[in-house]
C-alpha cells in the first residue's frame, strides 16, 4: 500500500516551503514521492515552485478548483486511483489553504482508495507571525485543521517569539473549543527555524499519524472562500506591488488575504506573495504570468477594475 501524508495549513502560512524540505527528506530516506496540488483555484502556482524537486526525479500532480465541488471531488480520486498504479511509495498531499479536511478523510475510505492507501500523517502549518483576525468560517477551517493533526509546525521561527507560539496555540484551541473538538492541540509541536529541522525531526513528523476528532461542522470552503485569477498580465514587481496593496486596504474587494503570481523583471521571471503582512518577490527559474487574488466573500468585478 502507498502511504498518504496530508500537509495542511491556512492561507500563507508556508506549506509548500515546507513541503518542500519535507519531501527532501523522504527522498534521501529511499520513499519514491509523488506530490499532489489538490488547489480549490482554478490556477495552481505552487506547482512551479515545486518544479526543483520535480527535476530530482518526484512526480508531481494537480487537480484544479475550476469545476463543481462534486466534479473536483471526483478528479481528485481519479487522479489519487492513476497514482496508486505508478508505483509511489508515498503520496504528499497540499491541498489550499482553504481545504476542508473532511474531503480527504471520506476519500480515502472509500473503495477502490481504502485497498491502496493508508493513512500516514497530518501536519498542519501553523505561521505564528499572523495576527489577522480571521472570520468565524475561516477559524473553523483551521480548528477543524489543526484538531486532526499528528503534528504541527511552526513557520516564521526565526523573527517569531515564544510568546507569538503561545498565543497561536491559545487562539486555535479557543477555535477548536467553538467547533466542540473532543481534542486539544496534539503534544507534537516543532518550533524552531526550519533549516535547524534534523532528521529525527522529519522522521517524527513523518510517523505522526493523526487525531481522530469529532467536531460541529459549520462551513466549508465553497461557502465563502475562493479566488480570482488574472492571466496575460505583465505588470512590473513594483506595479504589482501598488495593485496588491491597493487590493489589501479596500473592504470592497472582500476580505482578501493574498495575492501570489508570477511575472518579469529586468532579470527575468520572478514570483511575488503579498499579504498585509509582508511582500515577498524572489527570481524563479520558470514562470507564467499569472496573478491570483485569494480571500473571502471576493468580488471580482471591483478587483478586475484594478488590473484594468
Amino acid at each position: 500500500m502507498t502511504t498518504v501524508d496530508l500537509i495542511t495549513g491556512f492561507l500563507g502560512s508556508g506549506k509548500t516551503t515546507f513541503i518542500k524540505k519535507y519531501v527532501r527528506r523522504l527522498m534521501d530516506s529511499g520513499e519514491r514521492v509523488c506530490i499532489l496540488e489538490n488547489d480549490y483555484g482554478a490556477v495552481n502556482v505552487d506547482t512551479m515552485l515545486l518544479q526543483e524537486l520535480s527535476d530530482s526525479g518526484c512526480g508531481i500532480e494537480m487537480v484544479s478548483g475550476a469545476c463543481d465541488k462534486d466534479c473536483h471531488i471526483r478528479r481528485f480520486k481519479t487522479k489519487l486511483i492513476a497514482m496508486a498504479m505508478s508505483g509511489y511509495t508515498r503520496v504528499v498531499i497540499e491541498p489550499s489553504g482553504i481545504f476542508d479536511v473532511d474531503e480527504f478523510f471520506d476519500s480515502l475510505r472509500e473503495p477502490p482508495l481504502d485497498r491502496w492507501y493508508r493513512l500516514g500523517s497530518v501536519v498542519t502549518i501553523v505561521d505564528p507571525t499572523m495576527k489577522e483576525e480571521l472570520s468565524e468560517s475561516g477559524e473553523f477551517l483551521l480548528a477543524s485543521q489543526a484538531s486532526v493533526a499528528g503534528a504541527i509546525v511552526f513557520s516564521h521561527c526565526r523573527t517569531a517569539q515564544k510568546s507569538d507560539i503561545d498565543e497561536s496555540i491559545d487562539k486555535i484551541e479557543a477555535a477548536m473549543k467553538k467547533i466542540s473538538a473532543d481534542s486539544t492541540l496534539t503534544k507534537l509541536r516543532f518550533s524552531k527555524p526550519w533549516d535547524e529541522l534534523t532528521d529525527d525531526d522529519f522522521k517524527a513528523i513523518s510517523e505522526s499519524g493523526c487525531k481522530k476528532a469529532s467536531y460541529i461542522k459549520m462551513y466549508g470552503e465553497d461557502e465563502a472562500f475562493g479566488s480570482v485569477y488574472f492571466l496575460g498580465l505583465d505588470p512590473s514587481p513594483e506595479k504589482l506591488g501598488e495593485i496588491s496593496s491597493a487590493i489589501l486596504s479596500d473592504s470592497s474587494c472582500g476580505h482578501v488575504f493574498r495575492i501570489k503570481g508570477f511575472t518579469k523583471d529586468a532579470g527575468g521571471w520572478v514570483e511575488f506573495n503579498v499579504t498585509k503582512r509582508a511582500r515577498s518577490v524572489k527570481p524563479i527559474p520558470n514562470g507564467q504570468s499569472v496573478v491570483i487574488v485569494i480571500g473571502e466573500n471576493l468580488d471580482k468585478n471591483r478587483i478586475s477594475e484594478y488590473f484594468k
